[in-house]
């Protein structure tokens, strides 16, 4: 089955690819075709998912139009390396997708150099006073002291670039803002905080906020995802236990709140007459759970892993048709966002992620 759908994925992300060119998605229009971030916002966090999605599909075919075009997107966010407000914890998501799979597979100089850039500027947002990496941006230092829990699948890219550079700083730091997510995001039942609110000077812990969640205690199904999936890389990158134990229990509270139906709510707290749904919530802990499959030997995270990418085929979720350019039909940005259950790239690209890898195909570049 998977080997069928992940030739499925790659037919229709190399149609699109010669359809879009190197357009920077982020999500799908009401026409089917992408949208394009590069001069409305080349510094938005997702616009290295397309691109990762080339490359992935390029290293299962060795077809060159996937390549060049993954490669022009690579060298349009250059003009995001300069952009000192774009420039926040989200690097891991631009750079290793573009730069880290080309690097990986081509061994070029130039996104080696990309990736040291980025993995410099991600570094230096680390707050030593309360041991996290600062989140967004503001001119004013009003959310100096946030942090949230996504920044833990940006931390590879830290980890990367200690292997490239023999340097155990870049490590050091990621490691540091882990063990901070371990004790101030992570509830004892296992769900996550999406914001925590530090005083940037003292690193006390002030405040949660909900975010994206539905309210302030909640449980954000995709926050829930990154939880799996970023504390089980850390603990691959670093040996600790603490987090291997961290990511069993946000596995836990994930897979213990899974529907009937196996399709993901936008929130596990929403009630039951709210049918908000967010696939790539589902996605993003399928690749979590086939990673700690592997780390744990435990095939109990794969079976779960299996039964979320079921759901999403059985119930429609695919769009693997030539006339659109998404591969998954209802995600959600927030919980409180104006409009739900609409494509979004990053959805597309832990998809083709986790097909890929089920297939045995996938590149490993977290």
């Amino acid at each position: 089955m998977w080997e069928q759908l992940a030739r499925e994925i790659c037919d229709k992300t190399l149609l699109v690819c010669r359809r879009s060119g190197d357009r920077i998605p982020y999500l799908t229009g009401r026409d089917g075709r992408f949208d394009d971030q590069t001069d409305r916002n080349i510094s938005w966090w997702t616009n290295g998912f397309w691109a990762g999605q080339l490359w992935q599909v390029y290293a299962f075919t060795g077809d060159e139009d996937l390549r060049r075009t993954a490669v022009a997107i690579e060298e349009k966010l250059d003009r995001a390396l300069l952009d000192d407000m774009g420039m926040d914890h989200d690097s891991g998501f631009k750079w290793l997708p573009t730069a880290g799979e080309d690097y990986l597979l081509t061994g070029s100089g130039d996104s080696r150099r990309r990736l040291l850039l980025a993995a410099s500027n991600l570094a230096g947002r680390f707050n030593p006073a309360g041991e996290f990496i600062r989140a967004w941006n503001d001119r004013e230092g009003k959310n100096a002291g946030w942090a949230i829990i996504d920044c833990l699948m940006n931390l590879p890219l830290l980890y990367r670039a200690s292997d490239l550079t023999s340097d155990p700083r870049f490590a050091q730091v990621a490691a540091r803002h882990a063990h901070t997510a371990v004790r101030h995001f992570l509830r004892p039942d296992g769900s996550c905080e999406h914001i925590v609110v530090f005083d940037p000077v003292s690193g006390k812990k002030l405040d949660t906020l909900a975010g994206q969640g539905m309210y302030a205690g909640s449980a954000w199904s995709r926050g829930q995802a990154w939880a799996i999936y970023g504390f089980t890389l850390s603990y691959l990158h670093t040996g600790d236990t603490a987090f291997l134990d961290a990511a069993k229990k946000a596995a836990a509270f994930f897979c213990g709140h899974i529907p009937a139906s196996g399709l993901i709510p936008a929130d596990f707290c929403q009630g039951p007459d709210c049918d908000f749904e967010d696939d790539s919530a589902a996605v993003i802990a399928v690749c979590g759970l086939l990673t700690l499959a592997e780390a744990t030997d435990d095939g109990a995270y794969k079976t779960a892993a299996e039964r979320l990418l079921s759901a999403l085929v059985k119930h429609g979720r695919c769009d693997l048709t030539p006339d659109t350019d998404c591969l998954l039909t209802r995600c959600s940005v927030s919980y409180d966002a104006p409009v739900h259950d609409h494509p979004l790239i990053y959805a597309d690209y832990f998809f083709t992620e986790a097909v890929l890898k089920l297939a045995g195909k996938g590149l490993v570049i977290w």
